[in-house]
Parts: structure tokens; C-alpha cells; sequence
């Protein structure tokens, strides 16, 4: 299914919406679920990927939302008729849990005295890939902005939703989406000034 512009979905001839599949999901038919997940999923993971920087997380945040999905199914609102901007929301709402476990991870590990260790020339490598290091900086940056203003950059510049769907997924007016994706652009924009 292609989306336009504005991010509404655009069907072909004979092409089932995200609503109907949902609809036959949600009373038990796998096949319709298995539909929207191979209809999604590269979106999906595209989305974690930008929050997180990882491949590996975010294959594991894209299976995660898929099996939230998968229990929700009976429960989630879909904006437009469309499942792509509720999957976004989870995939970012388990990115930052899990970031906020990492965390408690690292700083426990801070507290047990680490061994010397070797230098791994895999990691060197992977250290000198300037893209992925920029997209790091980035979300950790994103990561710093206030929680309306990053869910709204999460929503729209990362996962590509439209200002109109942001808004009715929110449940704010698409005014203040443009609004705080203003305020953090302009957030953003310093904070790249000063690295």
C-alpha cells in the first residue's frame, strides 16, 4: 500500500486497508495480521532504527511491536486507516524503555571494576562508520528535547507521519504539532551548531 504526501493510505484496485485486515485480525485471523505485518515491517524497523542507531535493536524492537500489536489487536485506535502511525508510537514508546534499561545497566556496570581489555578491531571499524556515529548523536540529542516536543519529532521527521496524523494520534491540534516541531528543530539546530 503507497501513502500519499499527507500520509493517508492510497489502495489499489482490490487492495485491503489496514482497517479491514485489523478488523479481521482482531476476530482471529492470522493471515489478515500476517497482511500488516509484511506490509509494515520494513517501516517498522526503518523507525526503530533511526530512534535507536541499531540494527540488532531494532530487530528486536520490531518484533516487540508487532507482538504488542498482535495483543492489543482487539484495542488500538488507527488513525486514517492506517496501522503505521500506532506502530511508530510503540516502536518509540520500547525504544525508550529500553533505553531507560540500559541505563540502569550501564550504571550498575560502572560499579563493578572491569578487567583490561584488548582492542577489537570490529569495533574499530564499526566506530569510523560516520553515518551511524551522526545518527547517534542525533537521537541522543532527540532524546534531550521535552517530551512533547520528542514525541512529535519521533513521529514526524523520524517516522515520517504526517502533521495531520501526528495531531489526531496525540490528540493535540496539527498548530501545535508544527509548533513544537518548530521549537525542536530550532533546539535541534543549536545543539548541532555546538558540536
Amino acid at each position: 500500500m503507497r501513502l500519499t504526501e499527507a500520509g493517508t493510505p492510497v489502495r489499489a484496485a482490490g487492495e485491503q486497508t489496514d482497517g479491514d485486515l485489523w478488523q479481521r485480525a482482531a476476530d482471529g485471523d492470522e493471515a489478515s495480521f500476517t497482511a500488516l505485518f509484511e506490509r509494515h515491517a520494513q517501516a517498522v524497523w526503518n523507525h526503530a532504527y533511526r530512534l535507536t542507531g541499531s540494527w540488532t535493536a531494532a530487530e528486536d524492537l520490531t518484533s516487540n511491536t508487532f507482538l504488542i500489536a498482535w495483543r492489543k489487536r482487539r484495542e488500538v485506535p488507527l488513525v486514517c486507516e492506517s496501522a503505521l502511525p500506532w506502530l511508530y508510537t510503540v516502536a518509540g514508546n520500547l525504544a525508550r524503555t529500553e533505553n531507560r534499561g540500559r541505563g540502569r545497566r550501564l550504571r550498575l556496570l560502572h560499579r563493578i571494576p572491569s578487567p583490561p581489555q584488548t582492542a577489537d578491531h570490529a569495533e574499530r571499524v564499526a566506530e569510523q562508520l560516520d553515518g551511524e556515529a551522526r545518527l547517534r548523536e542525533v537521537i541522543a540529542m532527540v532524546r534531550t528535547l521535552p517530551r512533547a516536543q520528542r514525541q512529535v519529532v519521533e513521529l514526524c521527521l523520524l517516522g515520517d507521519v504526517s502533521v495531520a496524523d501526528a495531531a489526531a494520534l496525540l490528540s493535540v491540534a496539527e498548530v501545535t504539532v508544527r509548533s513544537h516541531l518548530s521549537r525542536a528543530r530550532t533546539q535541534l539546530r543549536a545543539l548541532l551548531e555546538e558540536k
